[in-house]
């Protein structure tokens, strides 16, 4: 089995959604000896935004030059995502969004004819089997419910952007509120971690 390890915060060793992807790859890799895990860094090894360019490679055209090595490596990105069996994700609340540098390597993902296609009936996802695990961390609260449930354009688009590319099965590793005071903190790791053991032992 093929896992494939995202991390996004900038945040490096204080970052809370780091620790939690960590987590749940040990976690997996306990249950599934031999799984086989890649991991990106997207904070050190980021991918440029998308860009004319970009799509007109997509479409067969040369690379311009100088932008060779930034083009193969979203076609290296979108080849590590379609052979993984399963992607756990890192991804912090920025501003209420996920970070730039996520955005960025999920427009490498959305290729028309190798992640989704579109049907006489409307797009039709082509990544279905796949299982996704998003360790989600957020400073505040936004979960269903929360006052500020509506600015949660995190979660809401991960959960939109992988269910467009046909992948049904997307769990989350929430800690939320971890900017609300130690008590809270330390709930919300707590209540994290409990999931990851849930999640492996599914």
């Amino acid at each position: 089995m093929n896992l494939l390890h995202i991390d996004s915060s900038i945040l490096h060793g204080d970052s809370v959604s780091r620790d939690l992807s960590a987590q749940v790859v040990a976690a997996l890799a306990a249950r599934h000896p031999g799984l086989q895990v890649k991991h990106l860094d997207l904070a050190t090894t980021p991918l440029g935004h998308l860009t004319q360019a970009h799509l007109a490679a997509q479409q067969g055209a040369p690379a311009p030059a100088g932008q060779e090595g930034d083009l193969a490596a979203g076609q290296q990105a979108l080849a590590d995502f379609l052979a993984a069996d399963v992607v756990v994700i890192g991804a912090p609340m920025y501003n209420f969004g996920v970070p730039s540098q996520l955005k960025a390597w999920l427009d490498r993902l959305a290729v028309a004819g190798q992640t989704f296609r579109y049907g006489e009936q409307g797009p039709v996802g082509l990544c279905g089997g796949k299982k996704v695990i998003v360790a989600s961390s957020r400073g505040g609260q936004f979960s269903d419910g929360s006052p500020l449930a509506a600015m949660d354009h995190q979660e809401a688009h991960l959960r939109a952007f992988f269910g467009f590319l046909g992948i049904q099965d997307l769990s989350v590793v929430r800690a939320e509120g971890l900017a609300m005071g130690p008590a809270v903190r330390e709930q919300a790791l707590a209540s994290a971690q409990a999931r990851i053991a849930e999640l492996a032992a599914a």
